[in-house]
């Protein structure tokens, strides 16, 4: 195969011909050869082929005709030979990473690709079509005919998810050529109306899915098939009345296949994603189009397969299957549906309620023990006890379902009139019955005290499940923020706050909330949906209520954990959403709920206080449960990240207790996890900044601060601590102090920072000291880094030049203390696990936080430390350069090759790499010679082994490196030669090798910038580079593109008008000829 693509302008057309002739002969004549040999022959004359595609050396149509008429002999086997040279064909045009190595251009490959998807491609797709319409007209198929079946059906699917080249692209030099072809999109030329969009295709493969379907293998190609064609668009259709009139057509056979049968698991997914493709490709105003009949239709069985996918998925569950095809699957539906309800504006009012209400309740009903719903029970109605065994494996529900919940809520609210009532009822009978149960225990413990033993635990299980499924719907169908979104009242709960009625008092809204235990339905009124919202809050704090008397009762053996952090989750999100609302973020906001929940309310602090003490509760009773009680502090930080909401929060005696218990390290307090214990203090700091009169803000910091400056000043100034240092109970108080210590920085905001500040700097002189008497003891040491790394990534951005240069001074500090304690220590064990090394990696974090302040400095706007600055330094003894290349030396050395094959630590020291190289070119020239060459190893390391992210870090880096070099005019210097050796690194990725398409844009400027300072050496490169080609037509192509890209008369200059010239100018060299001498 090499031979003859190397030799091909030297052979005779008719000694190819014969030569591809005898190939295909020799395997005809050959039925057992060993199918690897059978396929590299083939592969071989694939190759012939595309060679001689271009220059029309090699009639494709003689290929097809021959292979046309192996098909039509009848023969099996021969038919199977057939589909194995119309696979090659198809593997070797398809794409770059596919296609054989022949030493040819990437735009040979391209051309050769664009052509054969024209015609040929269309060509094997309708001989792979007759193939499936004989085999669909017979009754019955052998095993030989099935496998001849299966083989074009799979071929069918190839033809069919082929990524079709957009009309103006050329060349592809990718790497990964799906990246491109993604943004486009596959479409199908117009030449493939005839085939494609006729409606006899799809009807075609309707046929063979009813004829196959009960083959798993087969029916996943041809459920694949189907869902190529669901995704049809472009060019295809010449106007939209064809777009709709296809839709129409597929939506109707689709309907036809389904309805009727049963659908079995491996045809799941398939269908999924084809009605998936439908909603998501189509436009809406193509899919509102087709007959309104047909639609609802679509919709209805839509509906269907949501509800009977979703029974599937929780069955899957529980019998903890591998492959879970239905769950995939309903992930897949719900998708579909938040798409198609999402964008409403096509649909009247209340169209998909119904819909809405039946998945709803179908989810609810799966979630549910019986006989209410049909969690745990397996396909023949028997109950399954394995299921706790099985979720003690899993991450939590909330997390793992998140998606799937989102959905539901979202779904839950374009029929809130029925799913609020339902959730909110179903919730406040499953508290109701676990009161009942728990009282039950309490009063049979009194009389005869039985032991636990005596509990039905099977019905407590239930209930607590139930209500754990319940909360989880519940928190987000009436919250429906993410992470890092502003959290805001979903629009449809909105608008039934605003029916709340104006005689509603707040005394009646306090009664419904305010006691957990009284049943809502003596309440008047309590259907109506504003009462059912707050009924839904009351139930969950009835939930807590409950918990919190079980807990007094000594009951806490018969409590579930999990519900414990279900009703912390939902607390913080409502709390979030609804408590003290930002009236500013609304249009309108319903006075009378704003009155019961806003600020100055009597429901606003009967809350806060509630919620002050279940937090006190929990972390008092459940200190050993870390998620629960991370679950708790966090919404303890909820109730004081608002200036609002502290106000309230300070007023709260348990507030207070907790401070005190906290500062004290009082039991049980001191024996929550560090993580726990350091966002409790990063509450109590927010919480210190509300608003205080003078006089209590001095006793809040005396009470919160002092104890625990004092406690940890005790601890290090005893004689002896050198000595106890190591004994658990002081490392233990050593440990607790960095937590909080990064909780404190963790509270900074800008106007707090300057209190902040002061006080966390006389920790860190002291914690300097610490990395010399426990440098041998790597959890200790890496604290007391991330001390330092909080603050710097908190803080650096608020300090003025002389705050500033105080943490600069700490900071060189710790790292000098560092260097001498690590001195000759090797980094050798490279089967070490990457948390071995997280002191290098917050080493680098710290450096790129100093760095960051070149970038982001609030210090000269905000006077945060006015009055506290005392004056400009003008004797400024140390930078953030000083520190950041002294952190350079520590870490350069340690880096081997070897180290940067972990993920993080790559990232970090490349991040940091080329921070450096932007904002302190100059010193980098003046490193030492050993880590100066280290340095730029480094650098073309990372842009020819490493991630895309990293190579275009290393060619950001560059650009700085060379204007510095430009400006200095050192010809001689260390920096300007390596810079020359670069020159030719990003040539050579830019014109002959393939790369993606992320890091063009960073390659240009590297490459425009190396150009200016090695003008001679750049015209020397395209010398050299053009007297190899010895095709005059790619010399001459190259040569017109190498002039475009310099024309200027005036050569190249670090002046911004000339460098987007010249980038713009790069586009064009790149779309003509940057993948002529990519060689595959």
């Amino acid at each position: 195969m090499e031979a003859v693509v190397r030799e091909w302008v030297l052979l005779e057309k008719s000694s190819i011909e014969s030569l591809r002739t005898f190939l295909l002969t020799y395997v005809l004549q050959r039925p057992n050869l060993q199918k690897y040999v059978r396929e590299q022959i083939l592969l071989a004359v694939a190759v012939i082929v595309k060679r001689g595609s271009l220059d029309k050396s090699i009639d494709c149509k003689s290929i097809f005709h021959e292979v046309s008429q192996l098909i039509s002999s009848g023969n099996h086997t021969v038919q199977t030979l057939a589909c194995s040279i119309l696979t090659a064909l198809l593997s070797e045009f398809s794409s770059s990473s596919k296609t054989s190595n022949i030493g040819l251009s990437m735009e040979f490959h391209g051309n050769c690709k664009r052509l054969f998807q024209e015609e040929d491609l269309r060509q094997i797709f309708m001989l792979t079509v007759e193939v499936l319409q004989e085999f669909t007209r017979r009754e019955n198929l052998n095993a030989q005919m099935s496998s001849v079946f299966q083989r074009y059906l799979a071929l069918a699917n190839q033809v069919l998810s082929w990524n079709f080249l957009p009309p103006n692209y050329i060349l592809f030099h990718h790497a990964d050529e799906s990246v491109l072809l993604k943004a486009f999109g596959s479409r199908p030329s117009t030449s493939w109306q005839e085939c494609l969009v006729d409606s006899k295709a799809m009807e075609l493969f309707y046929t063979v899915h009813r004829k196959i379907r009960e083959d798993s293998d087969m029916a996943q190609d041809s459920l694949q098939c189907l869902a190529q064609l669901a995704s049809l668009h472009g060019p295809i259709f010449p106007d939209e009345r064809s777009q709709v009139d296809y839709l129409a057509h597929f939506i109707e056979g689709l309907l036809n296949m389904i309805n009727g049968i049963d659908i079995e698991d491996s045809e799941a997914v398939g269908i999924s994603n084809i009605i998936s493709n439908l909603i998501t490709v189509f436009p809406r105003e193509i899919l509102t189009a087709i007959p309104s009949e047909l639609f609802s239709s679509f919709v209805n069985c839509l509906t269907h397969l949501t509800c009977s996918f979703g029974r599937s998925a929780a069955l899957e569950e529980i019998l903890d299957k591998d492959d879970m095809v239905y769950m995939e699957a309903y992930d897949r539906l719900l998708e579909s549906w938040l798409t198609l309800v999402q964008d409403d504006a096509h649909f009247h009012k209340g169209f998909f309620t119904q819909h809405a209400v039946q998945i709803f309740n179908s989810y609810i009903q799966c979630h549910l023990a019986a006989p209410d719903g049909t969690r745990n029970l397996t396909a023949n109605g028997v109950s399954s006890r394995e299921e706790e065994e099985i979720n003690e494996l899993q991450e939590d529900d909330r997390d793992l379902f998140c998606d799937q919940l989102a959905s539901i809520g979202m779904l839950g609210r374009v029929a809130s009139e029925h799913c609020i009532p339902l959730l909110t009822s179903l919730l406040e009978d499953r508290v109701t019955r676990l009161h009942g149960q728990l009282q039950r225990q309490q009063q049979q413990q009194l009389l005869s005290s039985p032991g636990p033993g005596s509990v039905d635990s099977k019905l407590l299980d239930d209930l607590y499940e139930d209500i754990h499924w319940l909360i989880l719907v519940a928190g987000r169908l009436t919250c429906q923020y993410t992470q890092g979104e502003t959290p805001l009242i979903p629009p449809t709960i909105l608008r039934y706050l605003l029916k709340w009625p104006s005689q509603l008092t707040i005394k009646t809204t306090i009664s419904l909330v305010g006691t957990p235990l009284r049943k809502a339905s003596r309440m008047p009124g309590y259907n109506r949906l504003f009462y059912v919202i707050c009924r839904l809050l009351s139930a969950v704090l009835r939930a807590s209520e409950v918990e919190s008397r079980a807990t007094r009762a000594n009951l806490i053996e018969l409590l579930s954990p999990q519900m414990g952090k279900d009703i912390m989750w939902f607390l913080r999100r409502w709390t979030k959403t609804y408590l003290l609302v930002e009236e500013k973020l609304y249009d309108q906001i319903s006075l009378p709920f704003n009155t019961a929940f806003g600020a100055d309310t009597e429901g606003a602090r009967w809350i806060v206080g509630y919620l002050l003490e279940k937090v006190l509760s929990n972390l008092s009773v459940w200190s050993s449960e870390q998620d629960l009680a991370n679950d708790t502090v966090q919404l303890l930080v909820t109730l004081v990240e608002r200036k609002e909401r502290a106000n309230l929060v300070i007023q709260c005696e348990n507030w207070w207790n907790l401070a005190k218990q906290f500062a004290s390290r009082n039991p049980p307090l001191h024996l929550l996890s560090s993580s726990v214990q350091r966002t409790v203090m990063k509450a109590l700091v927010l919480g210190g900044f509300a608003h205080m009169d003078s006089e209590t803000k001095q006793q809040y910091w005396t009470e919160v601060l002092q104890p625990f400056q004092q406690r940890f000043m005790n601890v290090i100034n005893q004689e002896n601590f050198q000595q106890i240092c190591q004994q658990e109970e002081v490392k233990q108080e050593i440990i607790a102090t960095l937590e909080a210590l990064c909780g404190i920085a963790e509270a900074t905001q800008i106007d707090n920072v300057a209190i902040l500040f002061n006080f966390l700097m006389d920790f860190l002189n002291n914690c300097i000291g610490l990395m010399e008497i426990y440098k041998n003891t790597p959890e200790t040491v890496n604290l007391i880094i991330e001390v330092f790394v909080e603050v710097a990534h908190k803080q650096i951005c608020y300090l003025g030049e002389s705050k500033a240069m105080n943490l600069y001074e700490a900071c060189l500090t710790l790292l000098q203390v560092y260097s001498k304690n690590n001195m000759g220590r090797k980094r050798v064990d490279v089967t070490a696990e990457e948390e071995q090394y997280q002191d290098l990696l917050l080493i680098m974090e710290l450096l790129t936080n100093l760095l960051s302040k070149e970038f982001i400095d609030f210090s000269d706007t905000d006077e945060v430390f006015r009055g506290q600055e005392p004056g400009q330094a003008t004797n400024r003894t140390v930078s953030a350069a000083d520190v950041v290349l002294y952190g350079v030396n520590i870490v350069l050395p340690l880096m081997s090759q070897d180290l940067l094959k972990f993920p993080s630590l790559c990232n970090q020291y490349y991040k940091l790499i080329t921070f450096i190289c932007e904002i302190f070119p100059e010193k980098i020239a003046q490193l030492p010679e050993d880590l100066f060459k280290s340095l730029i190893y480094s650098l073309e390391l990372g842009m020819t082994l490493m991630s895309t992210k990293v190579s275009q870090l290393c060619l950001e880096a560059l650009t700085p490196l060379a204007e510095h070099c430009a400006k200095s005019q050192e010809t001689e210097s260390p920096l300007y030669v390596a810079t020359r050796h670069f020159l030719k690194l990003v040539f050579d990725m830019l014109v002959l090798q393939k790369h993606n398409t992320e890091m063009t844009i960073a390659a240009s400027e590297a490459f425009y910038t190396l150009v200016c300072l090695h003008q001679a050496e750049y015209s020397e490169l395209v010398e050299t580079l053009l007297s190899s080609q010895q095709d005059p037509v790619i010399y001459q192509r190259l040569a017109d593109a190498f002039n475009k890209l310099t024309a200027t008369s005036t050569p190249p200059t670090l002046d911004r008008k000339q460098k987007l010239s010249f980038l713009k100018s790069m586009e064009e060299f790149m779309a003509n000829v940057g993948g002529l001498l990519c060689v595959k």
